[in-house]
């Protein structure tokens, strides 16, 4: 039987950082079960590669079992900076814009690929595609995986560790459709329940069909929802500017994917988004300016009072929503409400909500259940925000792992 080192499965972000970061001489390889290793990190950021956020360490990340704390000490740790770092000396240059969202300075996610796999064959890292890891069996003091090939249907493989790395169950096209939790299930792991994040919501409102294909630059978007806590419903809400596109089956957009990692777990309670078409106005000048263009042009229909101050057919869904009333008009221009109905669900998502409990893995990210079994990136229950902050994470928690190897390895040789 073969026998290696470390067995990463899943070559995503998190499994290539990882496999690039650990330094101990024994072999590591990764299992990707399609065809190229990466393949959602070269979609990326609309396929330009968001990286990470400047903001992320100082940023809220979410887990329903109690894993928030740990996940923002990991973060602070393996912090932004330390992966521009990584990703410098792995031969880029990165740059960020004015949201602190970090990018190849080619604007190409590929090239973040590209870098991992060249480090990764630079450092000896076996990278097998096509190879899918059936069965995971605890053996003497590691583990015997079962990997199923084109050429070898059967193939058995000895690890002293074993890491999993094979994201969450969104986004499927990319290979996460949620399987390989299976692995984590049979040594005792559990799952917190699963949500879309990062995902376009759905709305009920009869006027989305008037307003489907139309895209607002910098709107601000406040998300009001129910929090439980301590048994009780409280009300809460989070505001965030950005770009709004509407739809029929709702809205979607930057602004939209940015507040549904705060929402899609809530949807049950109530939520409802308010929109600001004119932040930069108050309410007070818009209904002023609105008199003023009735007095000038009286002859003006009604529903087109509104028209050269937002988009013409959102001007004329908002005056009808009016009733014609100019104070109300003005009223509903800063604060569009819509009741959220749902989301697009896990296919669409970029994101997922939830995952292998973090109560079940110690602070090196190792499980509780069983010695030498490790986690990294989406596979576990933990997520950010839009903007980088998840892949953030996956190095952070890669980072966090290979450290916590290198330290077992360097144990059993006798070196520390």
């Amino acid at each position: 039987m073969e026998k290696i080192q470390t067995a990463i499965i899943g070559g995503g972000a998190a499994g290539l950082m990882l496999a690039t970061s650990l330094k101990t001489s024994g072999k590591t390889v990764v299992f990707e079960r399609g065809e190229r290793v990466g393949k959602k990190l070269s979609a990326t950021g609309n396929g330009q590669g968001n990286i990470t956020n400047l903001a992320a360490e100082r940023e809220e990340y979410f887990s329903f079992s109690g894993g928030a704390a740990l996940s923002r000490e990991i973060v602070a740790r393996y912090n932004p900076q330390s992966l521009l770092s990584f990703f410098e000396h792995a031969g880029l240059l990165l740059q960020a814009d004015e949201r602190g969202r970090v990018y190849p300075a080619g604007r190409q996610a590929s090239a973040l690929t590209d870098a991992l796999r060249f480090l990764a064959a630079k450092r000896g890292v076996e990278l097998c595609v096509k190879s899918r890891v059936l069965d995971l069996e605890k053996q003497g003091q590691g583990f015997v995986l079962s990997v199923q090939t084109d050429e070898n249907p059967a193939r058995k493989i000895y690890a002293e560790k074993v890491v999993l790395c094979t994201g969450g169950t969104v986004a499927r096209s990319f290979g996460t459709d949620g399987t390989a939790y299976a692995l984590a299930q049979k040594f005792g792991h559990t799952l917190t329940p699963l949500y879309p994040s990062l995902v376009q919501l759905k709305a009920d409102s009869k006027e989305l069909r008037a307003l489907k294909g139309i895209r607002v630059a910098d709107a601000e978007v406040t998300a009001l929802f129910s929090e439980r806590a301590g048994g009780e419903l409280h009300g809460r809400s989070i505001k965030v500017k950005g770009d709004i596109m509407f739809a029929d089956y709702g809205v979607s957009g930057d602004s939209i994917f940015r507040l549904s990692a705060f929402l899609t777990h809530r949807i049950q309670d109530g939520v409802t988004i308010s929109i600001d078409f004119l932040p930069e106005f108050e309410q007070a000048h818009i209904f002023a300016a609105l008199q003023r263009k009735r007095e000038t042009f009286p002859e003006l229909a009604t529903g087109e009072l509104l028209c050269g101050f937002v988009n013409n057919q959102i001007a004329r869904v908002v005056m009808k929503r009016a009733n014609g009333d100019l104070r109300a008009a003005a009223r509903s221009v800063k604060a569009f409400t819509l009741t959220v109905t749902g989301h697009l669900g896990l296919d669409l998502a970029q994101v997922t909500k939830g995952g292998i409990r973090m109560d079940e893995v110690d602070s090196d990210l190792q499980s509780k259940k069983q010695k030498g079994l490790y986690f990294a990136g989406e596979i576990l229950d933990i997520d950010g925000q839009c903007g980088g902050y998840n892949l953030q994470w996956a190095y952070s928690s890669a980072r966090t792992v290979a450290a916590a190897i290198d330290k077992e390895m360097e144990k059993a040789r006798g070196q520390v």
